[in-house]
């Protein structure tokens, strides 16, 4: 069964082209070392905040890839620009 890691923060709007750059190079990374990432969405909310959820094919590959996060450079780098950062993990329970 697929899995999520949902980030939730703040980005300042000046910093959001750099962050979406800087997020990209992550993603590209992250598929290229760690398969299994399916699929990420950036979503900014109401309130201004941004959710950014990742899904996976199984909780193992993220894992995994979870726990190279300190061998990716671009991750520093890309959560520099966020706020107020918080995370969660989930399990797919039903996607039509």
């Amino acid at each position: 069964m697929s899995v999520i890691r949902t980030h939730t923060y703040s980005v300042d709007p000046a910093d959001l082209e750099e962050f979406l750059a800087r997020r990209a190079s992550l993603i590209g990374t992250v598929r290229e070392t760690h398969p299994g990432l399916t699929t990420t969405r950036l979503v900014k909310l109401d309130d201004g905040t941004y959710s950014d959820t990742w899904h996976w094919e199984s909780d193992a590959q993220m894992g995994a890839a979870l726990a190279a996060i300190a061998t990716f450079p671009e991750a520093p780098l890309a959560m520099a620009l966020t706020k107020d950062a918080t995370v969660q993990n989930g399990q797919v329970v039903d996607e039509r």
